[in-house]
């Protein structure tokens, strides 16, 4: 008899314990597709406040071409005079969660100016974020051109 009482509320405890903790991965990961979002707008409007504070301070970048830039070369491209983006829309995007982690993937397109001349980018990322000190911050992405 005890034996049942004890298995049976050891059962409710796990139950309650597993639905809190799905739970708040949902909540995480509407916080970070809001935070995917906040970081396309702010690269578009060149917000680099904001970009700065979205980024770990040993952020990695990996682009279509190659080349890996760090936080600070991110935001250095960014700030140029020259780039100007007009469009930064994020589509397909699959957000999983690993505790304190996220992996996003998704398709990226971009349209603007790039040293006087238009370009139009469609791309795949995959973005890392991970909670630091209680706060989500970007710690790494990586841009490729889809097969076709």
């Amino acid at each position: 008899m005890y034996r049942t009482k004890y298995i049976l509320v050891l059962v409710c405890v796990v139950g309650i314990w597993s639905a809190l903790a799905s739970a708040q991965q949902v909540a995480d990961a509407a916080t970070i597709r809001a935070l995917e979002v906040k970081w396309a707008e702010a690269y578009k409007l060149r917000q680099l406040a904001l970009l700065s504070s979205l980024l770990d301070d040993n952020y990695v970048c990996t682009f279509e071409d190659g080349s890996v830039f760090g936080k600070f070369g991110v935001i250095s491209y960014i700030a140029k005079p020259s780039e100007h983006v007009e469009v930064a829309d994020m589509s397909d995007l699959k957000i999983t969660m690993h505790a304190e982690t996220a992996v996003v993937t998704g398709a990226y397109h971009e349209h603007g100016i790039s040293d006087g001349k238009p370009h139009d980018y469609h791309d795949r990322f995959t973005d890392v974020w991970m909670r630091v000190r209680g706060n989500w911050k970007l710690i790494a992405s990586h841009y490729s051109i889809p097969a076709h």
